[in-house]
């Protein structure tokens, strides 16, 4: 409580002590309120951060997943009102290469039935009128055919099953001695009922479809074909071991190029030594080799640590795309890798950041940075089908100014954001993977993103949602030889099923290496699938 001025000692040495106690209880009183003022910093960063855990949650569960910018969010035209920064327009250049690709803004999708494919075999469907029709209602003359009025619809015949016979003619000679039966091509499964054509469908249609063999169990069933899935899942075992040398050699291809990028992602696999029924283990991808080449390969490993990368990556050197994981970083230095990031992520971690400040809440730091990522994908559509050379001048006119300009805000805004807030969290990714993330300038055949790995490992995670783990490492193992072999081919354009189906005719026959290579997805174009098919 303060002293009234008359009860004031007269006494100095009385007025110095009572000073001093003023100024140790003032001590005490600034420390406490320092110690309530972090602790309400501490409550409000905690209430912060559970708003927006609460914010993302409802974006989430009901908003668009895309990344792209919604109206209510942000707009490219007041970006300079965000954040009070002005944020430069690469397409503001004057001086663009004529044979630069300038995309809209905007374009309108033409409405209407697309045409049916041109390479499907047409049947005419004649309709005439009957005679009795055919006379001109005022004079009754006969009408005269002047002309057609076509239309097409789709038609779908079920899948068309038959049985092959081999029949293997006997041939002998009078002595009764000797016999000779004509031998029996080499087939993918030897003893066994499934063609290359059955083995085709049931590989499509279990890793590129998704549908388990438990599913193909029962539509077999109904045409009277009973096969068990356990004699699916053996033939597709069988399968994956049979290309197990074009994986050789596609792994070998893909090392022998400098550029791959990798991912990963996890599989449960029940009979497996050492580990529980419900513990993960992982599936890694790689995607590299020439452009116009591409290969995409999968592996198993049950586990995720630094040995699994440095082992794919023995013998590569060169530029390897990654996310941020920490578990490629001892492959890259023991193999002096360059390191590339992925901006996808970046974008991904401040798309998160807007949809946990809420729908109200006013744009900020987290926009802006979303908008200056976007500015660097809009470079990239535009340099998307130029040469790796045109492409590499491109980024360093348009996107380079956008990345300085990036480098200069965040040095400005990290320290001013919670580290604990989703735009925190933004921001540090941003800043710890900065280095690996501008690496992309320096060779026009590099991507901004890891996209292209994980749009290949996609369809593993679309069908491990319907068939949700593996029986054995075997299977397992099979099936990212299968995988592989499928994602490649339609990374090289090929029709997975006509591809496959000639793979398992051809390959049993083959007696060399050199017959082998035939055989990888490079090395094989649509029209010798057609004619094969024919």
């Amino acid at each position: 409580m303060p002293i009234a001025l008359h009860q004031l000692p007269d006494d100095i040495d009385a007025l110095k002590s009572l000073v001093a106690d003023q100024l140790v209880r003032n001590e005490q009183l600034q420390a406490d309120k320092q110690a309530l003022d972090q602790k309400n910093e501490q409550l409000a960063a905690r209430v912060l951060t559970l708003q927006e855990q609460l914010n993302l949650a409802l974006a989430r569960r009901y908003a668009a997943s895309s990344e792209k910018c919604s109206p209510d969010q942000i707009c490219f035209f007041d970006e300079a009102e965000l954040d009070n920064g002005a944020v430069p327009d690469p397409d503001a250049d004057t001086d663009t290469d004529d044979d630069e690709i300038m995309v809209a803004a905007h374009q309108r999708k033409k409405r209407g039935r697309k045409p049916l494919p041109s390479q499907l075999p047409r049947i005419d469907v004649i309709h005439e009128l009957p005679e009795s029709e055919r006379h001109c209602d005022h004079d009754g003359r006969l009408l005269t055919e002047i002309g057609e009025a076509i239309s097409e619809q789709l038609d779908i015949i079920p899948a068309k099953i038959q049985v092959l016979r081999h029949i293997r003619k006997k041939y002998a000679c009078d002595c009764g001695q000797c016999i000779k039966t004509a031998s029996l091509p080499a087939q993918p499964i030897p003893k066994s009922m499934a063609s290359p054509g059955l083995l085709a469908h049931i590989t499509v249609s279990k890793y590129q479809d998704a549908l388990p063999l438990y599913r193909q169990e029962i539509i077999l069933q109904r045409i009277g074909v009973d096969i068990p899935r356990a004699t699916l899942a053996n033939w597709m075992i069988k399968a994956g071991h049979l290309i197990q040398p074009l994986m050789n050699l596609m792994h070998d291809q893909l090392l022998s190029y400098d550029i791959i990028q990798m991912d990963e992602t996890t599989v449960q696999v029940l009979k497996e030594s050492g580990k529980t029924a419900q513990s993960k283990s992982y599936l890694w991808l790689q995607r590299g080799g020439p452009l116009e080449h591409p290969v995409v390969l999968y592996h198993y490993d049950p586990g995720r640590g630094a040995g699994v990368a440095k082992r794919l990556l023995e013998g590569f050197k060169g530029y390897l795309q990654t996310d941020g994981y920490d578990g490629y970083n001892a492959a890259v230095a023991e193999n002096q890798l360059t390191h590339v990031g992925c901006m996808a992520h970046a974008r991904r971690k401040f798309s998160e950041a807007v949809k946990a400040q809420g729908r109200n809440k006013k744009r900020g730091k987290a926009h802006r940075g979303l908008t200056l990522i976007q500015k660097l994908y809009r470079v990239e559509k535009q340099a998307r089908k130029l040469t790796p050379e045109k492409r590499f001048e491109h980024r360093h006119r348009h996107a380079k100014p956008v990345l300085d300009e990036m480098r200069t805000w965040l040095d400005q805004t990290l320290p001013q954001v919670p580290p604990t807030s989703a735009t925190g969290k933004a921001l540090h990714y941003l800043h710890n993977e900065w280095g690996k993330l501008v690496r992309y300038l320096d060779d026009g055949r590099l991507e901004i993103d890891n996209n292209a790995a994980e749009n290949a490992i996609r369809p593993f995670v679309i069908g491990r949602k319907n068939w949700l783990f593996s029986a054995s490492v075997k299977g397992v193992a099979a099936s990212a030889n299968l995988y592989s072999l499928i994602e490649s081919a339609q990374a090289n354009g090929l029709e997975p099923y006509a591809y496959l189906r000639y793979v398992f005719t051809a390959l049993p026959k083959a007696d060399s290496v050199k017959d082998i290579e035939a055989l990888l997805p490079g090395n094989l174009d649509i029209n010798q699938l057609k004619v094969e098919q024919a």
